[in-house]
């Protein structure tokens, strides 16, 4: 968690938020659609977009364009079927743009997709890595998993049993991904509506993030690169044991810096805010002081990732809540690890420690 000094953002709604099948208008042709979460982070913010477009005959078509597509389930459905019957203005969806390929992100970008007959656009990174999870891996829950917690000092028996029993959660959470995509990388910049959309790449919470910066009206989609009260999670995974997210992510907000201090932020959760350099640099220094506290700690011992759970999460953890913990519990040991602060070692229990050099 990072929670901010709040009298260095500014949330122009206030308490506003839109109700669950209506939509709130920030800027000209942006509304903002807000739907229910079934995890302790009870929320996603979707974005629909006033778009027109040409069709294959040359012929334009008014339309939307939607940012993200909240998880599958038979609420968020029929949150959608209300939005399509009163909020679309009787026009088609166009394109479906999805930031990243978590759950909550493309879980209903197949079933809109088909619904409406529109191309998916996605980082092809995250298309797919999205496509292998549908599979049963990538991470998610298996026996290699929690022999990867094990590793690392996780040895709560509840806890690796939920690990092993998550095989399917991602498939459990994703109605299909589109057996076809439209590419979108850094720099790429998608016309809405005749206005340019920059996509700007982000690393270290998913594969490759993409950001949306209109330069005309002041916004970005800012995923869950940059949140207003909540430091998006960052963790290393089984499928990736040697990665160093943490850096690729700190690296990722820097270029936040280059866009104007009065940019309107749409955030994945939370509410749409501005002060966005006030953010990042609230999000380097939470960053920042949870390595420092891991250094304190290791002043007098070599610790786990399991270790050091208590020093960067001061709250009780469930199950689901543990696999993102110890994730960004190894986020942090392991960039300090790459930048020599630390070294690892396996102890004479097969566990992964960290301690001071020498």
């Amino acid at each position: 968690m990072a929670q901010p000094n709040e009298s260095a953002l500014h949330y122009p709604l206030g308490d506003t938020l839109p109700a669950s099948a209506e939509t709130l208008e920030l800027a000209p042709g942006v509304r903002w659609i807000r739907m229910t979460l079934p995890f302790a982070l009870d929320h996603i913010n979707l974005w629909l977009l006033r778009d027109r477009q040409e069709d294959a005959y040359g012929k334009l078509v008014e339309g939307w364009t939607v940012v993200d597509c909240c998880v599958n389930r038979d609420q968020a459905r029929a949150q959608w079927e209300a939005i399509f019957s009163t909020q679309l203005e009787g026009l088609p969806v166009l394109r479906v743009i999805v930031t990243h390929m978590h759950p909550d992100h493309i879980g209903l970008a197949g079933w809109l997709c088909q619904h409406w007959k529109a191309p998916l656009w996605i980082s092809a990174t995250d298309y797919n890595f999205a496509r292998v999870a549908m599979q049963g891996r990538e991470g998610f829950g298996d026996e290699a998993d929690a022999d990867f917690y094990s590793l690392h000092g996780q040895h709560d028996q509840t806890f690796l049993n939920h690990v092993r029993g998550r095989g399917s959660y991602y498939s459990s959470l994703v109605a299909s991904i589109p057996g076809t995509y439209h590419r979108i990388l850094d720099g790429t910049v998608i016309t809405i509506n005749g206005r340019s959309w920059h996509c700007i790449a982000g690393y270290g919470h998913a594969p490759e993030h993409m950001a949306l910066h209109c330069p005309e009206l002041g916004v970005l989609i800012s995923g869950d690169m940059v949140l207003p009260r909540i430091s998006t999670n960052v963790s290393v995974h089984a499928s990736e044991p040697e990665a160093n997210p943490l850096q690729l992510f700190l690296d990722s907000l820097q270029r936040y810096f280059a866009l104007p201090q009065d940019t309107y932020v749409l955030p994945s959760h939370g509410k749409p805010f501005t002060g966005l350099h006030q953010r990042v640099q609230q999000l380097l220094d939470h960053h920042q002081e949870r390595l420092d506290d891991i250094m304190q700690a290791v002043q007098t011992r070599v610790l786990s990732a399991a270790d050091i759970l208590p020093i960067l999460f001061k709250r009780q953890l469930d199950p689901h809540q543990m696999t993102f913990a110890m994730g960004e519990a190894l986020a942090h040991l392991h960039y300090l690890w790459y930048s020599r602060q630390l070294q690892r070692r396996r102890d004479d229990q097969g566990v992964l420690r960290f301690g001071l050099p020498g």
